[in-house]
């Protein structure tokens, strides 16, 4: 589980996390929502400790770190050990193959042999549909198939929680989609997921929790369809300016 509570981050005028508290169960998915500059993705990249908020506490299990005072890199890496972060351009390194961004952490950091990486790394591509593609580089890739690979290197680490800032914002329809059903899939498999996106379809679909935010602050979390049956009425003007309906 991962609980954030009183969490505050401050960008010299702008508040852009205003006394967060919130959980995230084990093996659920939870879509995070809410207008540009809301403070989605502020929220996600805390659970990471790739922001780091001025005050408030993160505990994932055991673990327990306080924003206020200073974080160790022992703390640091123990946090990111339970969650892997998927980015809005996928931030592959251009000079390994596809294998070795997928294995490089794991035998770095999990201390894998070659082949126990390997393994792992086919049964993670041929899920995705891209184990031919085991030796190639990103650059002959397209976007949708980076952006899968780059769903196969978070998992490669084996995290308890995927974290998905916008995964498909840089991506076409079509490859939008292909990415979309992988992320469908995960979740029916019960892979906790954290989830920034603005297709509330996708939300609609695989979120059991969705939590609404703006202004820094968290003015709905529940399940999802409490959410779009909601009588709230920055909710329905949120959902409305969402829909080509009149």
């Amino acid at each position: 589980m991962i609980e954030l509570r009183n969490v505050v981050k401050q960008y010299k005028e702008k508040l852009a996390l205003n006394d967060i508290n919130v959980t995230f169960a084990d093996g659920e998915s939870t879509v995070i929502v809410g207008p540009s500059g809301s403070g989605k993705s502020t929220l996600l990249r805390s659970i990471d400790l790739l922001t780091r908020p001025d005050s408030g506490t993160l505990t994932i299990d055991d673990l327990t770190v306080d924003f206020s005072k200073p974080i160790s890199q022992k703390e640091t890496f123990a946090i990111r050990r339970k969650s892997g972060m998927v980015f809005q351009n996928w931030n592959l390194f251009p000079h390994l193959t596809v294998m070795k961004n997928i294995t490089e952490a794991p035998r770095t950091v999990l201390k894998q042999s070659k082949e126990q990486s390997e393994q792992r790394a086919h049964e993670l591509l041929k899920m995705v549909g891209l184990d031919e593609y085991a030796d190639q580089y990103p650059s002959q890739l397209s976007g949708g198939q980076q952006q899968r690979i780059s769903i196969c290197r978070a998992l490669a680490m084996q995290p308890e929680f995927l974290l998905l800032d916008e995964p498909t914002s840089a991506l076409d329809p079509e490859l939008e989609m292909q990415v979309l059903r992988i992320l469908e899939n995960l979740a029916n498999q019960g892979q906790a997921m954290v989830v920034v996106t603005h297709n509330m379809e996708f939300a609609r679909l695989v979120a059991k929790k969705l939590i609404f935010v703006e202004d820094g602050k968290i003015l709905f979390t529940g399940p999802t369809e409490e959410f779009f049956n909601s009588d709230n009425a920055r909710i329905q003007t949120f959902l409305a300016g969402l829909s080509l309906a009149e």
